[in-house]
């Protein structure tokens, strides 16, 4: 899976995108970021996005760590939200 929950000093845990984020990736993306909208993603691991997991985003607007690694992503899309 891409999409994962790791917990992270102390916190309430990061949702971390690695690799390939398929379509089948935003639904759970959805639930994680849901079931506890503080979460932080982290996508510094992300290497290739597909656009509902990014719809996902936009639209839920969880904090946002790092820098994309899909060229697309990096070139044509804006972070929902850094922190």
């Amino acid at each position: 899976m891409t999409v994962t929950l790791r917990a992270d000093d102390g916190t309430n845990g990061t949702i971390r995108l690695e690799g390939d984020c398929p379509v089948e990736d935003a639904e759970t993306l959805a639930s994680l970021i849901l079931g506890d909208p503080g979460r932080a993603v982290d996508w510094t691991a992300c290497t290739r996005m597909h656009t509902a997991v990014y719809q996902v985003l936009l639209r839920l607007r969880p904090v946002m760590r790092g820098t994309c690694r899909d060229p697309f992503v990096g070139r044509w899309l804006t972070p929902p939200r850094s922190g």
